[in-house]
């Protein structure tokens, strides 16, 4: 299975925040610039993160984003179903629908590999993914060298 960009990029700014320290808080144009990824594609995936409740936004000149302790907690195969919608692997249906749609076998097997990717995956959590070596090297993306 292949997860879209926009999955992605949700996946890498909750890594980034979830590795903050003390009551630091990170715009959504330092996670983007650290991530090396256009400001508006970071903030599509930053207000999604916001309404599913795993990231808290402040406004104003003390605000920025921070991780909840929900979204510490989330587990990662739960969250990249909800970016990712209930998409199927293969398009049977469409302007070109395939001839084999009624008789296939293929689409269910394929529907359960996805669900295994899923429940895989559900072993993280978000704190899981930024354990060492990821969170020190999180750290350091978008630091100016010394």
């Amino acid at each position: 299975m292949r997860l879209t960009r926009y999955t992605d990029l949700a996946l890498r700014a909750i890594m980034r925040l979830a590795v903050v320290h003390g009551g630091e808080l990170l715009t959504t144009r330092c996670i983007a610039d650290s991530m090396n990824v256009p400001y508006t594609h970071m903030a599509k995936a930053i207000a999604e993160l916001q309404h599913l409740g795993v990231i808290e936004a402040r406004r104003g000149r003390n605000g920025g984003l921070s991780l909840t302790d929900a979204g510490r907690r989330t587990r990662v195969g739960d969250l990249v179903r909800e970016l990712e919608g209930d998409r199927e692997v293969v398009v049977c249906e469409g302007d070109s629908p395939c001839p084999l749609a009624g008789a296939c076998h293929l689409r269910s097997a394929l529907r359960q590999a996805q669900e295994a990717f899923l429940a895989s995956l559900n072993g993280l959590t978000v704190a899981d993914l930024v354990t060492s070596p990821t969170g020190p090297v999180l750290l350091t993306l978008g630091a100016s060298p010394d």
